[in-house]
């Protein structure tokens, strides 16, 4: 087994928590971790990513080559095309259609979303329009990690278990509808 997976985002829009759950459950499932973050500025809607490299051989970089990331997964559709080279040929990009538009040349949504579209392998997601439907706004990004789910080979109950290791402190309301909002995002890959 093995998965590398680059998470992109802006600052503030839950990145680090997709990437703590997903190495939650890699780590309960006796597996071998990698994670390299850097964060640009991210309080100030810098890019924020994230590589995580999960196997169940030893891993010896925590860095994911140009070309062989099997899945990149993006809170937001700019950011997930910067990280384009690193996709491998069969790789998925799993991507929230919803910009962050933090800088006077933002391109049009409809061409970010035109060139997501010319890939062999993608699943687009209206995540922050999804996510306020649920009355969770905040739960954007446990939507995009449902969607990821389907695409790493880890039983879904230790996705689960991150999430309630993770937000156990602020309660089980806040809990439940974070599992509700994954569960949303893995029923929309399931259709792929």
């Amino acid at each position: 087994m093995k998965s590398d997976i680059i998470l992109a985002g802006v600052g503030g829009q839950g990145i680090l928590t997709i990437a703590t759950i997903i190495g939650y459950a890699a780590l309960e499932s006796n597996l071998h971790l990698k994670q390299s973050e850097v964060h640009g500025m991210s309080q100030r809607g810098g890019d924020v990513q994230s590589h995580l490299r999960i196997s169940d051989k030893e891993i010896f970089s925590d860095l994911i080559p140009l070309g062989s990331a099997n899945i990149i997964v993006s809170v937001e559709p700019m950011e997930s095309l910067r990280y384009l080279p690193f996709l491998a040929k069969d790789g998925w990009l799993i991507t929230n259609t919803t910009p962050y538009i933090n800088t006077a040349t933002y391109p049009e949504k409809d061409k970010l979303l035109a060139e997501i579209g010319k890939l062999p392998h993608s699943i687009t997601i209206d995540a922050d329009i999804l996510a306020k439907e649920m009355g969770a706004p905040r739960a954007m990004n446990m939507i995009m990690l449902g969607a990821v789910t389907e695409f790493i080979d880890l039983p879904y109950e230790k996705f689960q278990e991150g999430i309630k290791f993770i937000f156990n402190r602020k309660g089980e309301d806040i809990v439940n509808v974070n599992l509700k909002a994954m569960d949303r995002g893995k029923e929309i890959a399931q259709k792929r």
